[in-house]
């Protein structure tokens, strides 16, 4: 599995510092949280991890090479993929359509191929296209792959969303509030599917406000405060951790 680290990670925004010196690993078959309050610098950590932004100090290293600086779409071909906290589907697309897109990161066809429709090029559209069912059945969205996105209901939407990123064949994935929205019953059944990508192959860093489902499925969590780390262990361990406590709370553990 490949590995990606973050070394020293400082994000600045004019007089404001959203991350300071941040460092952290996500790799070794692990499912690995990333909590903290409202403010505390985790969607700026995935946008530094995809290249949407530029880190003023620091590197990330992905499968033993820096990937700082490099442009979202290098990232997501070197196999970093991510889900987003406002879901962006294609919504005139079907299912299997929209997992098919991120597939296409995958092609070697080429251009002149797919206007031309060369027997290579149909050969390669179906093994994308099997490839997309395979994710959407792995997501339990294979039912509705030739329904338009905009039709779904919000929790198949979601569902819809991490299998288009699956299809892609990650080798790292970054989930951002999945179980947003979802009711009791979608978020347990969602919680099975996050534990199961793993299995796959593939090394996960989840961003959930929903305690439960990160205390539930994540093997290592990473707390951050005001874009400093300040707690990283097990369950148990941030559970129990005064600073953590204190970064929710409000107050000091012991008042």
């Amino acid at each position: 599995m490949a590995q990606l680290e973050l070394k020293n990670i400082s994000v600045q925004f004019g007089g404001l510092k959203a991350l300071s010196q941040l460092s952290f690993t996500i790799g070794n078959g692990r499912i690995v949280g990333l909590i903290g309050p409202n403010g505390a610098g985790k969607t700026t950590v995935f946008n530094v991890l995809t290249g949407v932004y530029q880190a003023s100090e620091g590197d990330v290293i992905f499968d033993g090479e820096s990937i700082l600086g490099k442009r979202p779409y290098v990232i997501f071909e070197k196999g970093i993929a991510r889900t987003f906290q406002n879901i962006r589907l294609f919504s005139a697309m079907t299912a299997v359509e929209n997992a098919m897109v991120a597939r296409h990161c995958r092609s070697g066809t080429g251009v002149f191929g797919s206007i031309l429709r060369t027997p290579s090029q149909r050969r390669e559209e179906a093994f994308i296209r099997e490839k997309a069912l395979e994710a959407l059945t792995f997501m339990g969205v294979d039912a509705y792959a030739d329904t338009v996105a905009s039709n779904l209901s919000y929790g198949l939407q979601r569902r819809l969303e991490i299998a288009r990123a699956i299809a892609s064949e990650p080798k790292a994935l970054l989930l951002d509030e999945p179980a947003a929205g979802m009711n009791p019953a979608e978020t347990s059944e969602l919680m099975k599917d996050i534990a199961r990508i793993k299995d796959l192959g593939i090394d996960v860093l989840l961003v959930e406000h929903d305690m439960r489902v990160v205390m539930g499925v994540c093997d290592h969590i990473v707390c951050v405060d005001h874009g400093v780390k300040i707690a990283e262990g097990n369950a148990q361990q941030i559970q129990n951790d005064p600073k953590v406590i204190e970064a929710y709370l409000g107050q000091p553990a012991n008042q």
